[in-house]
C-alpha cells in the first residue's frame, strides 16, 4: 500500500523564483540591515510536545536556521505537552489576542487526533501558515536487540504475539500507531492485533524503547537517525520509496517486500485571528529559508525532505489528508 507519494508537494519553478528573490530581498546585508516591515525580530514557537520529539526537533531546526541565517533576529521555544497535542492547540486558541509572534508547530497528527476526536479542534480553528517539511516515519530496536531485520521482527512478533510489544510517541489510533497499522496490513498481519504501547512524546517513547519497556518503536526517521548515530538502535525500516541519503543504512520497508510508504510533513499555525500582513510575512520568512545554507544543514542532518504548501495551498493540502486518512483509519478499524 503506498500512501506516501500523495503528500509530497513539490514546488513549482515559479515558487522557485519567488523564493530566490525572498531570500535576498530578506537576506541582503545579514540581519541588521534588514528591513523592518520583513525582518521578524523575535519568534516565539509552542511545540505540543515534549522534549526530543519531533515536534520539538523541527520547531528548533527551523528557528536555528532562521537566526542563522539572519531572517530573524531570535527565537525561544515552549513544550506544552498534553492532551495528545490538544493543550497546546487550545493555548492557541483561548491566548490568540496575547500571542505576538508565535508558532505552533504541527503535523499530520492534528488531522488524525481531530477525526478521532482527542481534542474537539481541528486545523480549521488555527490561522494556517504553511507546510515546510516532511519526514518519513521508521520501526527501530534496540541496537543490541537480536532482531535484525524486518524479517526477524514478523518471526518475533508471530512467536510472542500480544507479549510482542511496539510502542510510539502518540495516543492509540494516532500516528505512530497508524505506520505500525500499515506496516503490518502489507506484511499480511491483522493490522489491529498489534500490541501497541502509547506514550506522551518520542522522547519518552524512546526510553520505553531502550529501557526494555517494548520491544521495538515506531517513530520519525530523523529521530532514529539521532539515536542510530549514537550507537542506542537499529533502524529496522523506513516508509520513503528508496533509500534515504542521510542515513542511506537504513533499509526500506519496500526493498523488504513490504509495500508501504509514508512522509509526515510538518508546518506551522499562528493563533486565530493573525491578521493577513503578519501571516504573509511569516510565510515569506519560511520561504526564503529554503535557500539559506543554515536551512540545508538542518535538513540533511535530519533528513527531512521540502515540501512547500503556504496558505491557502495548505488548506486545500489539509482537508485532501483530512479526507485520504479518515478513509484509511475506517478500512483499519480505528474510526
Amino acid at each position: 500500500m503506498r500512501t506516501g507519494r500523495k503528500y509530497q508537494m513539490k514546488m513549482t519553478m515559479t515558487r522557485r523564483v519567488v523564493l530566490a528573490a525572498a531570500a535576498a530581498t530578506l537576506a541582503f546585508g545579514g540581519a541588521a540591515q534588514a528591513d523592518d516591515h520583513q525582518m521578524l525580530e523575535q519568534l516565539h514557537f509552542i511545540v505540543p510536545g515534549g522534549a526530543g520529539g519531533g515536534w520539538d526537533g523541527a520547531a528548533r531546526g527551523t528557528g536555528e536556521a532562521l537566526t542563522e541565517s539572519g531572517l530573524v533576529g531570535s527565537a525561544s521555544f515552549e513544550n506544552m505537552s498534553g492532551g495528545g497535542g490538544g493543550v497546546a492547540i487550545a493555548h492557541m486558541i483561548e491566548n490568540a489576542e496575547s500571542l505576538d509572534n508565535t508558532l505552533m508547530v504541527n503535523s499530520t497528527p492534528i488531522v488524525i487526533r481531530s477525526l478521532t476526536g482527542v481534542f474537539p479542534q481541528s486545523f480549521r480553528d488555527l490561522t494556517l501558515v504553511a507546510g515546510t517539511t516532511g519526514d518519513y516515519a521508521a520501526i527501530v530496536v534496540p541496537a543490541d536487540s537480536p532482531i535484525e531485520d524486518m524479517d526477524g521482527l514478523l518471526a518475533a512478533y508471530a512467536e510472542q504475539g500480544m507479549d510482542f510489544a511496539v510502542g510510539g510517541g502518540s495516543v492509540p489510533g494516532g500516528m505512530d500507531h497508524l505506520v505500525v497499522a500499515m506496516v503490518m496490513r502489507a506484511a499480511g498481519e491483522d493490522p489491529t492485533a498489534v500490541n501497541y504501547i502509547a506514550y506522551d512524546a518520542g522522547g519518552e517513547a524512546m526510553a520505553g524503547l531502550l529501557s526494555g519497556e517494548i520491544d521495538a518503536l515506531s517513530t520519525g526517521f530523523s529521530e532514529a537517525i539521532a539515536l542510530a548515530d549514537q550507537g542506542e538502535v537499529r533502524i529496522l525500516g523506513v516508509t520513503a520509496p528508496e533509500r534515504v541519503p542521510a542515513y542511506d543504512t537504513a533499509p526500506t520497508f519496500v526493498e523488504q517486500g513490504i509495500d508501504t510508504t509514508f512522509i509526515n510533513w510538518r508546518g506551522f499555525f499562528a493563533p486565530p485571528g493573525t491578521s493577513d500582513e503578519k501571516t504573509a510575512q511569516y510565510i515569506a520568512a519560511l520561504e526564503a529559508l529554503y535557500e539559506t545554507e543554515a536551512w540545508e544543514e538542518v535538513r540533511a542532518r535530519n533528513g527531512w525532505v521540502n515540501i512547500w504548501n503556504p496558505g491557502e495551498d495548505f488548506r486545500t493540502f489539509l482537508e485532501a489528508q483530512e479526507q485520504e486518512i479518515g478513509d484509511l483509519m475506517r478500512q483499519l478499524g480505528f474510526l
